[in-house]
């Protein structure tokens, strides 16, 4: 559990009341002018939010931010999954700082490379070799193009229940945001269905010895059914395809040899990120030394260009992750996230009967990995309420578009929450049974995959 140095000591959750959002307005005109979109990732961006809500978020401690006006809020879901132990947390941050001062980047290798490639092949089973490079489109799109390289084939299939694989055009082309990729490539992009083993073997048969990889999560916020996983590698062995996981998420959460070891199914190779450098800017791909090595010099085949990236190996990142893998191994950092995910679900469930919200606000996924579904009067998946359970929430001191818990998340933190849950539950239900117009302010939130702003 984090010491009182970890994580940030918060006053109580603000009543609900209107909060000054006011330097926070006069900057977006600037971050708009400057910068597509206002951010440099779409699910932070200004459609993903409340009208009345932080622009800008300036500093944070353990679960705890503040934004430019001085707001102070708990915050959920904290860098997308990526800070999993908390903000600031001070053992990586001086892991981080000591190699600073040691250099960051030089012209061959630094040791701590291999250090951390030892240190990593030790928690994930089955893998024999690792490429580290800065964020996970680097890593699923490298597993794609040696797929490509060791079977000699062109198609992918990805798992189309789930969200987000890789920003380049293997992926983008089979999205609603696909303007400037071409058509040649969409093509190449095959989609199944999660959990519906037939329907990938219906894929094999349709494109027979032309698909080189199957690309998905192991487990989103379904989990799979009995012997599925299985059974897609076994597919995968049989029509001489490999299996890629992505484990970006699922990884350093589910346990912290990812889902493959949660589940028992080792895939061919996997793809890691986000939460295993708490922040810092790190992913790796991991596989199978006859796969991985196609792209090293000690094979008499083509070469191929894995991933040979300026910044993939600098040590600062390198140091925070072997420092956020000592920190898991040592405090049960897993263990935590789902004990306090479990509590928080609880604490949610509860308010859900008390307002009479079943069938109309649901959790869903792992404890370790809480996200909430809104549904409107009709029972149809609504982004109105979605926003309005999230305008009331801010007005609470919760920042929340996930309840994705993090090693800081203490019981006060969850305990309070809980209590802004509550509260928001009551407008949620007055919302229901008056009209939402009445409560929401402002504009609803909007999907990232949209073809049109």
């Amino acid at each position: 559990m984090p010491s009182s140095k970890d994580k940030a000591i918060a006053p109580a959750v603000s009543s609900a009341g209107s909060r000054d959002f006011s330097k926070s307005r006069l900057l977006k005109p600037k971050a708009h002018r400057l910068i597509p979109g206002g951010s440099h990732t779409y699910a932070k961006g200004d459609d993903q939010f409340p009208e009345q809500a932080p622009g800008f978020i300036v500093r944070g401690k353990g679960c705890h931010a503040w934004d430019l006006d001085g707001n102070e809020f708990i915050e959920y879901g904290m860098g997308l999954r990526a800070v999993t132990l908390g903000h600031a947390f001070e053992p990586i941050v001086d892991a981080a700082y000591q190699q600073m001062q040691l250099g960051t980047n030089f012209s061959r290798p630094a040791k701590i490379e291999v250090d951390l490639a030892e240190a990593f092949l030790e928690i994930i089973e089955g893998a024999d070799m690792v490429k580290f490079a800065k964020n996970g489109s680097d890593a699923t799109t490298a597993a794609v193009k040696l797929a490509r390289a060791y079977t000699g084939r062109d198609l992918i299939a990805i798992c189309g229940d789930q969200p987000f694989f890789s920003t380049d055009d293997w992926f983008i082309g089979s999205m609603e945001i696909n303007a400037g990729i071409p058509q040649a490539v969409i093509n190449m992009t095959l989609k199944f269905r999660y959990n519906d083993i037939e329907n990938l073997r219906e894929l094999f048969d349709q494109y027979p010895d032309q698909i080189s990889c199957v690309v998905m999560e192991a487990e989103a916020a379904t989990p799979p059914a009995p012997g599925y996983l299985k059974a897609v590698k076994v597919l995968c062995e049989e029509r001489g395809a490999l299996l890629v996981f992505d484990e970006m998420i699922t990884g350093f959460r589910w346990h912290l040899g990812g889902a493959q070891k949660f589940h028992g199914v080792v895939p061919h190779m996997s793809a890691f990120g986000k939460a295993m450098g708490n922040g810092f800017a790190i992913s790796a791909l991991a596989g199978k030394r006859e796969i991985m090595r196609l792209g090293g010099l000690d094979h008499d085949r083509k070469r191929v260009f894995l991933l040979s990236t300026t910044h993939g190996a600098e040590t600062h990142a390198l140091a925070a992750s072997l420092e956020t893998i000592r920190v898991y191994r040592e405090r049960s950092v897993v263990e935590f996230l789902w004990k306090q995910g479990e509590r928080l679900r609880s604490l949610v469930n509860r308010s859900i009967t008390e307002n009479q919200l079943e069938g109309y606000f649901e959790l869903m996924g792992r404890p370790c990995n809480l996200v909430f579904r809104t549904l409107d009067q009709d029972h149809n998946p609504s982004q109105g309420f979605r926003t309005l359970f999230m305008q009331e929430l801010i007005r609470r001191g919760v920042i929340a578009p996930s309840f994705v818990v993090s090693f800081s998340h203490g019981d006060e933190d969850i305990e309070r929450t809980a209590e802004a849950v509550h509260e928001a539950h009551i407008i949620y239900r007055k919302a229901l049974d008056e009209g939402i117009e009445k409560y929401l302010e402002g504009r609803p939130v909007r999907p990232v995959n949209r073809r049109y702003s």
